[in-house]
């Protein structure tokens, strides 16, 4: 194997690390700008974040956020008014826990790459 080789492999592993198992920042975030529910997460993450998780993925860090209070579901009309859907929303402690990860990631972006 070839040092880009390695090179390549390291930063795809990065990216999965930051991206896929790292799904609940990008699930709040989403979240942060209005109510959504699963399917419309999934598909904004790919449009926004240029990523696509596993369906199954995102269904299991919702219910791990609702377990751990950080998002709330309801049950609603959907726009249209016709069937019911799982809304899911973020919580206080859903925007706290957002608020400090960025926090985190902004202090780590100036450490490692001396950034001011």
């Amino acid at each position: 194997m070839s040092g880009d080789e390695t090179t390549i492999k390291a930063v795809q592993r990065l990216k999965n690390k930051l991206t896929k198992e790292n799904l609940w920042l990008y699930i709040l975030r989403l979240l942060e700008e209005k109510p959504r529910y699963g399917y419309e997460i999934r598909e904004e993450i790919k449009k926004k974040f240029n990523f696509s998780p596993a369906m199954v993925s995102g269904y299991v860090i919702l219910y791990k956020l609702k377990r751990d209070n950080l998002v709330e579901e309801r049950v609603e009309k959907d726009h249209l008014n016709r069937a019911d859907r799982k809304y899911y929303y973020i919580t206080e402690k859903g925007l706290t826990a957002l608020k400090e990860a960025k926090l985190f990631l902004e202090d780590l972006m100036r450490k490692v790459f001396d950034l001011n």
